[in-house]
């Protein structure tokens, strides 16, 4: 677990964005990425019956649609225990596998913090 008063302002804003966009959407999931430049992109879950994606995967689909080349960090607020793989790989295809990915639970703590990369 890190202490959210350890993070970094940046890594901790992206948690406060995530956490937002889940409780303002009503979604299970709220994610945040920053990019290259510190651009940020926020997105909930989609749940359609046609389609279906997390997150963050949402987050970094937005983040490339708007230009990004690369991701700084990349965070996401939900009650489950860990980042499906998945979720790991889109950041990691955009930011490469040392790009952290920060789990918070719904009350903006960070539980877990992996790199893109990790096999976790």
């Amino acid at each position: 677990m890190t202490e959210s008063n350890a993070l970094d302002p940046e890594d901790l804003k992206i948690v406060t964005l995530a956490r937002s966009i889940r409780a303002r959407n009503g979604v299970p999931e709220g994610a945040a990425v920053r990019d290259e430049t510190g651009r940020t992109y926020v997105a909930g879950s989609v749940h359609l019956a046609s389609l279906r994606l997390s997150a963050l995967r949402t987050a970094v689909a937005m983040a490339v649609a708007s230009g990004a080349t690369s991701l700084e960090a990349a965070a996401v607020v939900s009650e489950a225990e860990g980042i499906a793989p998945e979720d790991r790989a889109a950041v990691r295809d955009l930011g490469g596998a040392g790009t952290p990915v920060l789990l918070a639970g719904p009350d903006g703590a960070v539980r877990l913090t992996l790199p893109a990369g990790s096999d976790e």
